[in-house]
């Protein structure tokens, strides 16, 4: 497979760290189901799309794991 060539840019006022996602230890829900993976990272929660895992992660503080997690309970985020 050919070495992912996109870059990535920090946001202005990005006040999270890099951190090395390498070695992290990526886990899917506990169904299987959805193309989502977490992992827990020098206390930073990063999710990704587990069909491009080389594509960029997402990184969470604590406060905006447990907001969106909330949030995703309630509903918020239901398209249907």
């Amino acid at each position: 497979m050919a070495e992912s060539t996109i870059q990535q840019q920090r946001a202005v006022g990005w006040d999270k760290p890099e951190l090395d996602l390498s070695e992290a230890d990526w886990q899917s829900s506990s169904r299987g189901l959805g193309d989502v993976q977490i992992a827990f990272v020098e206390g930073f929660i990063a999710m990704r799309n587990s069909g491009r895992p080389e594509s960029p992660s997402l990184i969470f503080t604590p406060a905006e794991w447990g907001a969106f997690v909330s949030g995703a309970r309630e509903g918020e985020f239901d398209l249907t």
